[in-house]
């Protein structure tokens, strides 16, 4: 292992926002988690949101979403406080936000809004090593403006859920613990991830396709991926490479492909209108963005080994294990109505 990748290891979690900078910046440690087999999964962000140049004003978002696919009631809720009450430690992962504790073994808290609530008691373990989704060097580049990875691939909950008073065991569901922070949000994108496909439990995939605004020009679509299947870490994730990618996504359909000598990944990730949760997101420089969130999507991908001489390509799927979420300024066009 370089240098470079133990020092990114080891602070993967390290809060990058310090206090009172005059900067913009939004920061989330985020943890999300699939049933075994029915199609039932949870969402929980813990957030430090701070406006440009208003660092009096900065808060601690707590969010939380129960994702139903068996009744279609989905239960989303959200608490804001001043940050100064919050905690958010520089040099690992531990966060209170009012109450809602998060470290790097559990994570407790409760959020009542909007006539909703939910409450959780999570205990999670993972031995897998922190998973980056970009270059190494770009996590302390200025550009992307937003970065993320994922600090505990196939991380596995026990605990409860309340949802709305009913209780909710949770036994050996398959996630992950990520963490993403920026001066802004991205402008627009597409992220996806499947922590185990129901073909392949130890199969662990991270994918997102980016568009950066520059002044008055957009950049073409920027697709990096990286797959974690059969002992080998497969990373298409070079600034060249994520540009020759092709990818295309509409609502609520995203479809995929990148190539290097040696592999070539073809993906589709897709879910219904009503998997998904619609959320507002508070940017830095101003204004609001809006997340369509599903962590109930399924997912096709094809890999080809060309090394493999004879082999054929592999296919790895889930039907409904598949975190999916689309960034975008529009917020109406899709139909979905935003819940929080």
């Amino acid at each position: 292992m370089s240098e470079a990748l133990r020092r990114a290891v080891r602070e993967a979690n390290h809060t990058r926002y310090r206090a009172g900078q005059s900067a913009g910046h939004y920061e989330s440690f985020f943890l999300r988690a699939n049933h075994p087999a029915r199609p039932l999964a949870f969402w929980i962000r813990y957030t430090l949101f701070s406006p440009a140049d208003r660092p009096a004003d900065a808060l601690g978002e707590l969010w939380a979403i129960y994702f139903d696919g068996e009744s279609g009631g989905h239960v989303a809720v959200k608490k804001e406080v001043p940050l100064g009450t919050c905690k958010f430690d520089p040099t690992g992962l531990a966060v209170d936000i009012d109450g809602g504790r998060l470290d790097g073994t559990r994570a407790v808290g409760a959020v009542g809004s909007g006539g909703r609530s939910l409450e959780w008691d999570l205990a999670f373990r993972g031995a897998a090593p922190p998973l980056f989704l970009l270059p190494l060097a770009l996590y302390d580049a200025r550009l992307p403006r937003a970065k993320s990875l994922v600090g505990k691939p196939l991380a596995v909950f026990d605990g409860r859920l309340g949802v709305e008073g009913r209780a909710v065991e949770i036994a050996g569901w398959v996630g992950s613990q990520n963490h993403n922070w920026g001066s802004r949000h991205t402008d627009h994108y597409a992220w996806g991830q499947v922590a185990g496909f129901d073909s392949h439990p130890d199969s662990f995939l991270e994918v997102a396709t980016a568009r950066l605004r520059l002044g008055p020009l957009w950049t073409p679509p920027m697709t990096p991926i990286v797959l974690r299947h059969c002992g080998e870490e497969i990373a298409l994730n070079g600034l060249a490479q994520t540009l020759w990618a092709r990818a295309g996504v509409r609502y609520f359909e995203w479809t995929f492909r990148s190539e290097s000598a040696r592999w070539r990944i073809d993906g589709r990730i897709a879910a219904p209108r009503a998997s998904f949760v619609g959320l507002r997101y508070y940017n830095p420089p101003g204004g609001t963005k809006y997340c369509l969130n599903s962590k109930l999507a399924a997912c096709e991908l094809t890999v080809t080994d060309r090394q493999a001489r004879g082999a054929a390509p592999e296919r790895l799927s889930t039907d409904h294990r598949a975190a999916f979420e689309i960034l975008t300024d529009d917020a109406t066009g899709h139909g979905l109505p935003l819940a929080v």
